[in-house]
């Protein structure tokens, strides 16, 4: 489960993909099987969260490491960078960023 705490010791990391309304459910199957047979098995993995928009042109994944090089050896590894291939097709961008909680509010 994702927590959002300053005072939290781990790596958000916040991925946004630009999509077209023919492609938005094609991604999300593809990023929910990648969640559901790779990604959550992974070393440090917490938890992560699809949204997307409205006129389904965008795509936001919200993600949780216990540490930065656990998220970074999930990329590397072979199976990942194969899905991140087949993202990018159906995607006209997709940027992944780190970062850390500076404050939140309830």
């Amino acid at each position: 489960m994702p927590t959002i705490s300053r005072s939290a010791e781990l790596q958000t990391v916040i991925t946004t993909f630009e999509v077209t309304p023919g492609t938005c459910q094609d991604l999300l199957d593809e990023l929910q099987d990648a969640y559901r047979n790779f990604i959550s098995r992974q070393p440090g993995f917490i938890g992560a969260g699809l949204h997307v928009n409205d006129a389904q042109t965008r795509i936001a994944n919200y993600s949780q490491w216990q540490r930065r090089d656990d998220f970074q050896a999930m990329l590397r590894s072979d199976e990942m960078r194969a899905r991140n291939r087949r993202f990018a097709e159906l995607c006209k961008n997709f940027e992944p960023v780190m970062y850390e909680v500076f404050d939140s509010f309830n």
